[in-house]
C-alpha cells in the first residue's frame, strides 16, 4: 500500500508523458510570436532532458532529433540562417539532446541494478522467513513483515511457525540492530528454532536450544555490537486440540489475545525475563505459562516495532486500545487493518521493523440436526466441530 501511495496519479502520468512534446509545440509558438531577438532554446533543450528519467531511450533520441528539428526549421523560417546565433542555439540543444540520452542510459542501468537486488532481497526474504500456510495443525495463520529501511524486505525482527508432534509452536523475536548482523542473527534464530520445535518435549526446551544457538552467534562474531547483541522473544505452543496455550516471553512485548465477542486480554508474564543469549547474567530457568485458548479466539504476537509506532505528537501506538471491542473474520483481515491503522497513526513512516503474526483456533460449529450426544452415527463428539469451514 506504501508503494501505491507513492506512485504518481494517472492525470499526473499522462501530463509526464505530455510534457516533451509541449515544451517543443511551446518553443514553436514563442519562436513564431516574438521577433528574432527572442529564443525559445531553452524550451526545445529541456524537451529531451525531461524524457530522459521517464522515456527509454529510442523515445529520448526521438525527442531530441524533434527539438533539433524545430530549431533548425524555424530558423529557416525567420530567415536566420546567416546569424551565428542561429548556429549556437542549434548546437546547444544538440549537445544537451545527447547529455539527455547518456542521463537516461545511466538511470536505465541504476533501475536494473535496483531491481536486481530487490529480486535478490524477496529470495533473501523467503528463504530466511518464509510466509507460513494459511492453516497450520487446524489453526489459521497469518504474517506480515514490513522493514523500517526504504526498500528493505528483511531487518532484524523474526516469526516462524512449525507443526510438530507436541503441536503448532510459533516464535516472533526481535533481534538488536540492524543490517547484515542482525539478518545472520535471524537466521541463525529460525534455523535453530525449526529443528528445536521437532526434537525438544517442552517449550523451556525449546527456548534453551534458542539461548545456545544465539549465544554461541554472539560470541563467533567477537565485536563490540556483539558483545552488546540480544534477542527478545516469545515462544508459543499449542497443544493437538487446540484448547490450552504455552507462552514463554523473553523480554518481548506481551502477546494480545482476542476473543470471539471483541474482548481482549494481554499476556503479561508472571515474571519477567532477560532476553536471549544473556543467559552470562544469571537468567533463571525458563518456565512456560499456560492459557485458555477459546473457540474462535485469535493470539497476536508482534514485535515493538508496533507498540513503539510514534505519531506527529510523540504518542506511542497502543495496540490494545485501538483493537479492544473490534471483531475480524480472519487473521489476514487482522493483520492488514492493524497495518493500515499505524500508518494512519504514523502518517507513513515507521523507524523500526514490524513483524507480526496472528493466529486463530477455529470457533466450535453447532452439531448437525438429529445428532446425538457423542455426534453423528455414534462418532466423537466436535470432530467435525474442530474443522474449517
Amino acid at each position: 500500500m506504501a508503494q501505491q501511495e507513492q506512485q504518481p496519479s494517472g492525470v499526473a502520468r499522462r501530463f509526464v508523458r505530455m510534457l516533451p512534446a509541449l515544451m517543443i509545440l511551446a518553443g514553436v509558438a514563442f519562436d513564431v510570436a516574438t521577433p528574432s531577438r527572442y529564443t525559445a532554446a531553452p524550451m526545445f533543450a529541456a524537451a529531451p532532458l525531461i524524457a530522459a528519467p521517464f522515456f527509454s531511450w529510442l523515445t529520448t533520441l526521438w525527442t531530441g532529433i524533434a527539438a533539433t528539428l524545430a530549431v533548425a526549421l524555424l530558423h529557416v523560417y525567420k530567415d536566420m540562417l546567416d546569424e551565428p546565433m542561429a548556429y549556437t542555439e542549434l548546437a546547444t540543444v544538440i549537445t544537451v539532446s545527447g547529455l539527455a540520452l547518456l542521463i537516461n542510459r545511466v538511470i536505465r542501468r541504476g533501475s536494473e541494478r535496483l531491481a536486481s537486488a530487490r529480486v535478490i532481497a524477496e529470495t533473501a526474504q523467503r528463504a530466511v522467513l518464509p510466509t507460513p500456510a494459511e492453516e497450520i495443525g487446524g489453526l489459521r495463520i497469518a504474517a506480515r513483515y514490513e522493514a523500517a529501511l526504504a526498500d528493505a524486505f528483511i531487518g532484524g525482527d523474526l516469526f516462524a511457525v512449525q507443526d510438530t508432534p507436541h503441536g503448532v509452536r510459533l516464535v516472533v523475536g526481535d533481534v538488536r540492530g540492524k543490517g547484515l548482523g542482525a539478518v545472520e542473527a535471524v537466521a541463525v534464530a529460525i534455523g535453530a528454532f525449526r529443528e528445536a520445535a521437532e526434537q525438544e518435549s517442552s517449550l523451556e526446551g525449546v527456548t534453551g536450544r534458542l539461548e545456545r544457538a544465539l549465544t554461541r552467534e554472539t560470541h563467533r562474531r567477537e565485536t563490540l555490537d556483539a558483545a552488546e547483541a540480544f534477542t527478545t522473544a516469545v515462544l508459543a505452543e499449542i497443544p493437538r486440540g487446540g484448547g490450552v496455550l504455552r507462552l514463554v516471553n523473553r523480554g518481548h512485548p506481551a502477546p494480545l489475545l482476542l476473543y470471539a465477542d471483541g474482548g481482549l486480554v494481554s499476556l503479561e508474564p508472571a515474571e519477567y525475563a532477560l532476553p536471549l543469549s544473556m543467559g552470562e547474567l544469571g537468567v533463571r530457568p525458563d518456565r512456560a505459562e499456560e492459557y485458555p485458548l477459546p473457540p474462535g479466539a485469535t493470539l497476536l504476537l508482534y514485535t515493538d516495532g508496533l507498540s513503539e509506532a510514534r505519531n506527529a505528537r510523540g504518542e506511542f501506538y497502543d495496540p490494545v486500545l485501538r483493537l479492544r471491542g473490534r471483531i475480524f473474520p480472519g487473521p489476514g483481515e487482522l493483520l492488514d487493518e492493524l497495518l493500515d491503522d499505524v500508518r494512519r497513526h504514523t502518517g507513513g513512516g515507521s523507524t523500526d521493523d514490524m513483524a507480526l503474526l496472528a493466529v486463530v483456533r477455529a470457533p466450535e460449529r453447532p452439531p448437525p440436526a438429529g445428532a446425538g450426544p457423542t455426534g453423528p452415527a455414534g462418532g466423537p463428539a466436535g470432530g467435525p466441530a474442530a474443522l474449517w469451514p
